[in-house]
């Protein structure tokens, strides 16, 4: 049986794009160069940073096509989240509301690809 062990974005810069989720996430990359840049979890996730501009065969597909989907705990740290971000000046598209799968709000990265955070219901 096959199992998603990585979820590659397509990206203008990498190292800009890996400076901003090192930021968001609160972790180094595993890997970092000018084209791809990597993270990796304990949940075995890894999340690459691919120029868009290097990858072969091209990439047509763009930021919006996607959503990285994290779960917190709760409403306060939903809401400390949130708050952290706006803070931060990530674009918000959707503010903290509640949703059929629970409460959620929805951001930006700066490829704008969209980054959901939701408590489940």
């Amino acid at each position: 049986m096959l199992q998603p062990s990585y979820t590659i974005l397509y990206v203008d810069d990498p190292e800009a794009s890996g400076r901003f989720y090192a930021a968001l996430l609160g972790r180094a990359p595993v890997e970092a160069g000018p084209t791809f840049v990597l993270f990796a979890f304990e949940n075995g996730l890894r999340l690459g940073l691919w120029s868009r501009h290097s990858v072969v065969p091209a990439a047509t597909a763009g930021g919006g096509g996607t959503e990285i989907a994290v779960t917190v705990a709760d409403d306060a740290a939903l809401a400390a989240t949130h708050a952290d971000w706006a803070a931060c000046g990530l674009t918000i598209l959707q503010p903290p509301t509640d949703a059929d799968f629970g409460r959620t709000f929805l951001a930006l990265d700066p490829d704008g690809h969209r980054l959901r955070v939701f408590r489940p219901g």
